[in-house]
């Protein structure tokens, strides 16, 4: 028969094992911040009107900047909220992965051709962060199962 303050004692160990160690959390803390700082950037850059002609080139309307600024800025804001930020990054290599798409096959023959490159590059490194916090991601999963 296991005891409770063996039970205590297995928990605390696997909750230990589940974080991350200080310097990965040193080095995915200041990715996640130059990652919003440049999301940040970005989604005001679409919300205020800056890239209306790359929009209109796409053709889908002007809501797609609308919507894509606005996912930007909340992938921002969850970058830098500690129980958000794996799940942000993951949300943010979803939107990277539709602008690759839109770069590489929309706007090939235009002035923003050559963006597919960044926006490919931008969805790798929120993938990377998506991995490093996959443990949250988890942990907030079973949260909202309850």
């Amino acid at each position: 028969m296991i005891t409770t303050t063996a039970r205590v004692t297995a928990a605390r160990l696997a909750i230990r094992k589940a974080r991350p160690r200080r310097l990965t959390s040193t080095l995915l803390w200041a990715a996640q911040i130059l990652m919003a700082v440049l999301f940040m950037y970005f989604g005001l850059a679409k919300l205020t009107g800056g890239l209306e002609q790359e929009f209109a080139d796409i053709g889908a309307g002007q809501w797609l900047r609308y919507f894509s600024g606005t996912a930007e800025l909340a992938g921002a804001i969850g970058l830098l909220t500690p129980w958000l930020a794996g799940l942000a990054a993951a949300g943010l290599a979803v939107v990277m992965a539709g602008a690759t798409i839109f770069n590489a096959t929309v706007l090939h023959n235009t002035t923003y051709g050559s963006l597919w490159v960044m926006t490919l590059l931008l969805g790798a490194a929120c993938v990377l962060l998506a991995y490093g916090r996959r443990q949250q991601i988890k942990s907030l999963w079973t949260a909202i199962r309850r």
